[in-house]
């Protein structure tokens, strides 16, 4: 599949810049950053940490997204006039003017953010961005870092469960936009859901920005709106070879039909002409992509047989007919029925065309309906899926935080009466560990300074968030997750296309073991401290962290 083109990619860019420019934040990061600058701290280096605290869907693991958007971000933070004029109109009265004059030079030139690679699996309480600059900006930085990856990675953690669900052979497609959250979370869930696993997308402006394959074809709106094979017009059909005459579509549907139902034992007199009529009306149009909906009025009485009469004239015509879709009543079963009278056509008529014809289905599919689709016996071979993929129903936030951990090289540990709200100070490293069979079994954070764990030797470590003995481990394999991604206002890496990052993505997920990646109670994925950072904590604790006692905070 093709990234997008160089006037997409530009519109892309554009795009972001529109959606997310620098005011898109909450109020309280600029009266920080006020009372920072005119404290004289605003320049203090400083680094923050970006994580989640649970694994969402209550499965095993999330997809790590949104880093792209947040590098086109990084790059193009500036305030405009206009911008800073509204936050005179918004800010306290005495505030300080030079600190307007602030903000208008204020870019990420001198900001640093090292990160996991999009796509990557990733699990709760890893660290999977530090953004290190001066405090004002960093602080400046919080919520639209946190918007552009929360979202992002949640809708793709869903996709990638219903892609599990569905199995590696049936082809997904996204169609959620017109019940997405406004359009820019369409635009965000259509991209996603192909990058957590979706192959296809009905939102054409996504195929558009982001080079995912489109595809649709009519509504029952269409199938509704015809009455009678009268509205058919055209009535012919050139064959695709080009050589013969017009051929009147309808007169040579019509005895399809007929000996349809004589093979298959039907009522004629149960056939909606109207079906009927929109599907030769759109044939006509359409004669090389003809896939209709064929359950406007009854699929077993009226659409199928509609639509093989019509796919019939069509392959006698030298054109091949896609499919159908279904859209209601039991998918499972419908597609069995579906497939077999395909079948007998295919014999009867001697038309291999029929051998290959999609069956499509959608009906309010969610990941357990899925789940059972793939249990019992049925002949779909793509499912589209909408209201349940985009607005991720089960868990509607992933809840990823923005956390200090250090300030002018000391680090800063934030407590907490719920234990799972503390966070783990200091600048780190953060390396995934792997067994002898490539499957990862703990992701290990460590002190920045600290030597990378090494294949094949033993160390001991401290589970995070468990009051438990240090355990010894030995990794077959050690990675690092974390990679420099934006320095000196530069991106430091080549962007992927969203096919490229999907295809990543289905790589990370391989690797797991089955053990985490089931849908149904997973077990646990391991997160550990090193020896050095579990007594930096310690120390802090008791109050002994190197002149750090007064900087937690008993909050949220």
């Amino acid at each position: 599949m093709a990234a997008p083109c160089g006037k997409a990619y530009e519109a892309m860019e554009r795009s972001l810049r529109a959606r997310v420019p620098p005011l898109l934040t909450d109020l309280y990061q600029f009266t920080m950053a006020y009372a920072y600058w005119s404290s004289g701290r605003h320049q203090e280096p400083a680094v923050f940490e970006l994580f989640f605290r649970e694994k969402p869907f209550g499965g095993g693991f999330s997809l790590f997204s949104g880093v792209h958007d947040c590098l086109l971000f990084l790059r193009s933070f500036r305030f405009t006039e206009q911008d800073v004029e509204y936050l005179r109109s918004v800010l306290p009265a005495a505030t300080d003017p030079a600190f307007f004059q602030f903000l208008q030079g204020l870019d990420c030139t001198a900001v640093t953010l090292r990160s996991v690679p999009e796509g990557t699996v990733v699990f709760a309480r890893v660290p999977l961005m530090e953004v290190a600059g001066p405090l004002a900006v960093v602080q400046l930085l919080e919520t639209s870092l946190l918007c552009l990856v929360n979202y992002a990675s949640l809708v793709c953690s869903n996709a990638a469960r219903f892609r599990l669900a569905a199995g590696p052979k049936k082809k997904l497609l996204e169609m959620g936009l017109r019940r997405a959250q406004g359009p820019d979370g369409g635009l965000t869930a259509s991209r996603y859901t192909h990058i957590g696993g979706f192959d296809l997308t009905s939102n054409v402006q996504a195929g558009f920005l982001f080079g995912i394959p489109v595809a649709g074809t009519m509504a029952h709106s269409y199938v509704t709106s015809f009455s009678s094979l009268e509205e058919v017009w055209p009535q012919t059909l050139v064959a695709a070879n080009g050589n013969r005459d017009p051929v009147d579509l309808i007169s040579l549907t019509r005895g399809r039909l007929c000996r349809l139902c004589d093979l298959l034992g039907a009522e004629p007199g149960k056939i909606n002409e109207g079906e009927l009529a929109a599907f030769l009306s759109y044939a006509i149009a359409y004669p090389h992509n003809f896939l209709p909906v064929i359950d406007s009025y009854s699929v077993s009485s009226s659409g199928l047989l509609n639509f093989c009469a019509v796919g019939l004239a069509l392959c006698e015509l030298g054109y091949r007919p896609v499919g159908v879709r279904l859209d209601s009543g039991d998918l499972c079963r419908q597609s069995v029925d579906v497939r077999r009278v395909f079948r007998t056509c295919r014999d009867h008529f001697s038309i291999a065309a029929f051998q290959s014809l999609v069956i499509v289905g959608t009906n309010n599919i969610s990941e357990q309906t899925m789940v059972e689709l793939s249990k019992k016996e049925n002949e779909i071979d793509v499912v589209g899926v909408g209201t349940h993929l985009v607005t991720c129903t089960r868990q509607p936030s992933l809840g990823c935080v923005y956390k200090l951990v250090e300030v002018r090289g000391s680090p800063r540990m934030k407590f907490s009466e719920d234990p799972e709200k503390s966070t783990v100070p200091g600048k780190k490293a953060v390396y995934r560990l792997l067994d002898c069979e490539g499957h990862p079994f703990m992701d290990l954070l460590c002190l920045l300074e600290e030597p990378a764990p090494q294949a094949g030797q033993t160390f001991s470590c401290f589970p995070l968030g468990q009051e438990v003995a240090a355990q010894l481990v030995t990794p077959a394999q050690v990675t690092s997750l974390r990679q420099e991604v934006f320095s000196k206002g530069q991106i430091k890496h080549p962007l992927c296309s969203a096919s490229e990052t999907r295809a990543k993505v289905q790589s990370s997920i391989q690797n797991l073991h089955p053990r985490h990646k089931s849908l149904q109670e997973p077990e646990s994925y391991a997160v550990a401290l090193s020896e050095k950072l579990h007594k930096l904590i310690s120390d802090i604790r008791r109050g002994s962290g190197g002149g750090n006692t007064g900087s937690f905070l008993l909050a949220n």
